[in-house]
């Protein structure tokens, strides 16, 4: 029987900053050994060492390590922090500024004009 310490183990990266973060997930990341974000660790694979993965799956990427080449671990698998792209205005490059004569976005402490005669 092969020794499970040498097929079995997570290397876990933190890909996000845990500034902002709820405690709980501070001390989750400080658990598996992560101090910063690019720091990796190596971790054996245990139900234990997946809960806690499973709880900050939006701060780390998880890989296998000694697995056959071109497999990844089932974890690895939607526990990267989704990429975020910016939206365009509805008015595309064309749209007003802000505070411009439509007067969306104008800022709250100037008045119209007509408002000001009521």
């Amino acid at each position: 029987m092969p020794d499970r310490s040498d097929r079995d183990q997570l290397r876990v990266t933190q890909v996000r900053s845990a500034i902002g973060t709820k405690p709980k997930h501070r001390g989750t990341l400080r658990a598996l050994g992560l101090r910063g974000i690019g720091q990796s660790n190596v971790l054996p694979d245990r139900p234990e060492i997946r809960g806690m993965i499973a709880r900050v799956p939006h701060l780390i990427t998880v890989d296998a390590v000694g697995a056959p080449a071109g497999k990844t671990s089932t974890a690895a698998e939607g526990t990267k922090a989704p990429s975020r792209k910016r939206s365009t205005a509805p008015g595309g490059a064309g749209a007003p500024a802000l505070g411009e004569e439509d007067g969306v976005g104008a800022p709250s402490g100037k008045r119209r004009q007509s408002d000001e005669g009521s």
